[in-house]
């Protein structure tokens, strides 16, 4: 019964929208924001049946901005109780973009690459080789690669657009490979390098990757270049070049919650690139959130 009183209060609230007097829209808006996600639902339907113009313009505002707050509350949650989960950080970063989307798709999608690599690895083979088949199943069947054509494009930065595309910049073709590995017991962490993102195999998997030392790391690999194999020295030849000191960072696995706060970096300057202020000051304050 209460639920009932609650969609006659919500939908009445809603029908409303199209007050005149700038005091009480405001008020029936934050009555209607306090509902979050359960006023979705009803906003979309009412988008759907209304031909009033002002109705359907404030509706889509109040959507984006309960939806916004949404992912804040679902980041914040995200950083404090799953941030091992690595995939589920990167989708959620996806729905600012697209908050209709359906995570099922994108699991079945990576799921199908994890698939792909399990019958094709087993645990005689020594790390090189595995790479060499992820590789393979990675960038020659499943047809990823660098986009390097558009490089700062926020598209880079979706997962679900990226499936679509096969094409995506260094950390989420990173974050889409170590996704696979892990998935399969393959120690592969993400080293949050200046002006790039590699890469690197370590001895054994664990839960938090920043507690690794160097003696850890076998080597490295670069996602971007169809998993290419490095060395340490050669990372140190690259960090001479771009002329920056030598940091342990530089070296060893960061956290997922640095990698997630890297994508947003990337997201920003696209879209200050693109010259979207409004993007760029909601991609700002989600990432606060990690901090």
């Amino acid at each position: 019964m209460a639920a009932k009183d609650g969609n006659r209060e919500l939908n009445a609230l809603i029908s409303l929208l199209d007050e005149p007097d700038v005091k009480i829209y405001d008020h029936i808006r934050e009555k209607i924001f306090s509902y979050g996600v359960d006023a979705v639902q009803a906003l979309e339907d009412a988008w759907d049946h209304s031909f009033n113009d002002i109705i359907q313009k404030r509706i889509k505002i109040l959507l984006h901005d309960i939806q916004l707050e949404n992912l804040s509350f679902e980041l914040n949650k995200w950083r404090y109780y799953h941030s091992n989960d690595l995939l589920q950080g990167f989708i959620l970063i996806a729905k600012y973009q697209y908050p209709d989307l359906v995570e099922k798709v994108i699991l079945d999608k990576i799921g199908q690459v994890i698939q792909d690599v399990w019958l094709e690895i087993n645990n005689n083979l020594t790390p090189l080789e595995k790479i060499k088949v992820i590789n393979h199943i990675f960038y020659d069947i499943h047809k990823f690669s660098g986009n390097k054509a558009n490089l700062h494009s926020p598209q880079n930065s979706f997962i679900n657009t990226i499936f679509e595309t096969k094409k995506a910049n260094p950390i989420s073709l990173s974050i889409i490979y170590m996704v696979v590995a892990q998935s399969l017991k393959i120690p592969i962490y993400g080293i949050n390098l200046p002006q790039n993102f590699i890469m690197a195999y370590a001895n054994r998997i664990v839960d938090n990757p920043s507690r690794f030392r160097k003696e850890n790391i076998q080597f490295y690999i670069n996602a971007f270049n169809k998993g290419a194999v490095f060395t340490r020295r050669e990372v140190e030849l690259f960090i001479r070049q771009i002329n920056l000191e030598m940091q342990d960072s530089y070296f060893l696995p960061c956290s997922n919650v640095e990698i997630l706060h890297r994508v947003f970096n990337n997201l920003i300057h696209a879209f200050e690139s693109a010259g979207n202020p409004e993007k760029v000051a909601e991609l700002k304050k989600l990432q606060q959130v990690l901090e």
